[in-house]
């Protein structure tokens, strides 16, 4: 089988044998919003053809291609929800010489009645959870964080952090990008700045500080770019660490993962960073799961 996580601005794809491993990997930079002309079915022939040529019958897609902008798309599927119904709802697309299906995302709603969604990610979990029956807390850090809780293999409900798109905004179109330097992350400044999340004052007072304490107590820009980072990161968790009792898993990029099991464990709480390759896992199982006729 082939699966393919197709996102906004990446798609990775891969060859699965039938036990789920992994045989051959390919990534490129044409997410969806790459491909203006909506001509996704050339696309993914260019990518992957030569794994057709060979064979390969089946394909199974992830992520922002089952969106509105996307391929075809897909409803949301609401939560709670697990493997088996994620797996009802595949959805066929036309393409001539192989099966192709695209994986719904999830919907949810939080406790004050405002709605979230995922696509793409749901497959990551599944690929992540340990489907043992304990509850489980996954985290898949990104432009925009996602916090799910998972019990019995099921996804129960997930809420949706801005962290990596605001870090972005305000480190390079915002008054802080005049005293911020991208570079490597300095440990110090960033746990510093996880701590600094816990004070009073709120984000907005807290961000404007990075500005100052450049300017008035002696921080580099260098140390600023990572400090941010870390305040970005602890207003994150103020909010999904609340209540929180069991193990995070976090799913992503070994860097982005590493800085937030540092952040976790800088809280108090335990933290264990899970390949990236977690969609690659879900993919397969999906796949077991599917009907390709």
């Amino acid at each position: 089988m082939i699966g393919v996580d197709w996102g906004t601005t990446s798609l990775r794809a891969w060859r699965l044998d039938q036990d789920g491993a992994v045989r051959d990997r390919r990534a490129t930079a044409q997410g969806i919003m790459a491909i203006t002309d909506r001509q996704f079915e050339p696309v993914l022939r260019d990518i992957v053809g030569d794994w057709l040529a060979d064979g390969e019958r089946r394909v199974l897609l992830c992520g922002m291609i089952g969106s509105r902008q996307g391929w075809h798309e897909v409803a949301y599927l609401p939560c709670p929800a697990g493997i088996d119904e994620i797996a009802a709802r595949l959805t066929p697309v036309a393409f001539a010489g192989a099966a192709v299906r695209i994986v719904p995302g999830l919907a949810t709603i939080d406790e004050n009645g405002v709605a979230d969604v995922m696509r793409g990610e749901e497959t990551q979990i599944l690929g992540a959870a340990a489907c043992d029956g304990t509850a489980r807390v996954i985290c898949l850090p990104g432009t925009h964080s996602k916090w799910a809780v998972v019990s019995a293999g099921r996804i129960e409900r997930f809420s949706t952090y801005m962290t990596g798109e605001m870090f972005a905004a305000l480190a390079e179109h915002t008054i802080l990008a005049r005293t911020i330097v991208a570079g490597p992350i300095d440990p110090v400044a960033f746990t510093a700045g996880v701590a600094r999340a816990t004070e009073a004052g709120g984000l907005l007072h807290h961000a404007f500080g990075v500005r100052t304490q450049v300017l008035r107590q002696g921080m580099t820009e260098a140390a600023a770019y990572a400090y941010l980072s870390g305040l970005m990161i602890g207003h994150e968790l103020n909010a999904a660490l609340d209540g929180v009792a069991t193990p995070v898993a976090v799913v992503g990029a070994s860097t982005l993962a590493a800085l937030y099991v540092t952040a976790i464990a800088s809280r108090g709480g335990v933290a264990i960073a899970v390949d990236e390759a977690a969609s690659a896992a879900g993919l397969a199982r999906l796949g077991e799961r599917a009907s390709w006729t």
